[in-house]
């Protein structure tokens, strides 16, 4: 099928006040969608986040992931002259996206309810660590804090030591829903033809991924143990060592797989029927026996023989991998997932956006520098070489 060039956020012009993680990650997925996102910085140092590190020929691996497809545009807001300019973007613009310090937007007058008199169709989307209202509204929020906030901390580690996710899991999950908010919010505009206000917060979005072990302490139940790469409640279903000192993951979701189990891979069929293993249940409160048992069958055999047993018997297993395996994936490179784009310091490989879709292309363009749309911007909306030019004196952009 030949794809078409149009995409589904051709047209749509979002506006973002963003740093960090949670809005440049919800930003970055409309773009890739094919929306214009006009990423607002501080003159000169731009968002934090491109100091995080220098990963990335000399940039931070997460400016890279999070901010390619947009325009940057440099701007002072809390100078006169350049709040003018944002104000003026904003008047034809289709979305905001915000997640300065809580209060901070609305101090300039880009809250929803000043906006929508100068531009009533515009989608406008907070993003905070605690909501808009509530006793913790003005708190201070990075992403540990709401990983321990939402209870994400007690259910993940080992029993011994409490772990926070790996990445930036809330600020993950916040951006996520505020992208869907968003697009959900075009959809109803286009019904009804007037912008919205979205609040989206950090806890709650982290709340909502909590779902299972809040219900699995429903009423004062026990919670869900922190197991390590194990999972809390079904057994086997984690990391087992081979006995070439390599790791493999293997999960069981059934009895039927459980007797395939001890039959093909453990080569122990009287296992299936001990009193201790012989429900999940029992597996369960009999870990360590059962751990014991697999890994003495599994020290006399390489990582990749028992890959190879629990393949041949439908055992879903997988490879414990680290970035450089990821990198080089096969299954990535099979479905040619890998895309170049640029940055500042030359070209990077990037993935493409998850979902294969077969009417168009994902948006694939370069990471900007700081301020680098800057002249383009001011002059589609008018201001002549000479305005630009008086912003610069003051370091307003």
């Amino acid at each position: 099928m030949t794809k078409q060039t149009l995409r589904p956020l051709d047209g749509i012009t979002v506006v973002s006040l963003e740093h960090a993680v949670a809005a440049p990650f919800c930003t970055r997925q409309l773009a890739d969608l094919g929306a214009r996102v006009i990423k607002v910085e501080r003159p000169g140092s731009g968002d934090f986040a491109r100091g995080y590190d220098q990963r990335v020929k000399g940039q931070s691996s997460h400016f890279t992931w999070l901010n390619r497809n947009k325009e940057s545009l440099a701007l002072d807001v809390k100078q006169p002259q350049a709040q003018a300019a944002l104000l003026q973007l904003l008047k034809s613009a289709d979305v905001l996206v915000q997640n300065l310090a809580p209060g901070a937007a609305a101090r300039m007058g880009l809250s929803y309810e000043a906006l929508k008199a100068h531009n009533p169709r515009l989608i406008v989307c907070d993003i905070s660590g605690y909501g808009a209202d509530g006793p913790y509204r003005d708190k201070k929020a990075y992403d540990l804090l709401i990983q321990s906030e939402a209870g994400f901390l007690s259910v993940t580690g080992t029993p011994e030591t409490p772990s926070k996710s790996g990445i930036s899991v809330a600020d993950i999950a916040a951006g996520m829903y505020a992208y869907t908010n968003i697009l959900s919010a075009l959809l109803l505009r286009g019904k009804t033809g007037e912008g919205s206000h979205i609040d989206v917060s950090m806890l709650e979005a982290m709340g909502e991924w909590m779902g299972y072990p809040m219900y699995y302490a429903y009423d004062g139940a026990p919670p869900p143990p922190r197991t390590g790469a194990s999972h809390a409640s079904i057994y086997p279903y984690g990391p087992f060592a081979a006995g070439d000192g390599a790791t493999v993951m293997l999960g069981l979701q059934n009895e039927r797989e459980w007797k395939i189990f001890c039959d093909a891979v453990l080569q122990r069929p009287e296992v299936a029927t001990d009193p201790r293993f012989c429900s999940n249940a029992q597996r369960n409160a009999n870990r360590a026996a059962l751990q014991a048992l697999i890994l003495g069958v599994f020290a006399g055999l390489t990582a990749a023989q028992v890959v190879e047993r629990l393949e041949a018997a439908g055992i879903a297993n997988a490879r414990v991998n680290d970035m450089a395996d990821l990198w080089a994936h096969p299954q990535l490179q099979a479905r040619q997932r890998w895309r170049t784009v640029g940055t500042p310091a030359g070209d990077v490989p990037a993935l493409l956006p998850p979902g294969v879709n077969s009417a168009f292309d994902y948006r694939m363009d370069a990471v900007p520098a700081v301020g680098q749309h800057n002249a383009a911007i001011l002059a589609a909306l008018g201001w002549s070489a000479e305005q630009i030019d008086a912003l610069q004196a003051p370091q307003a952009i």
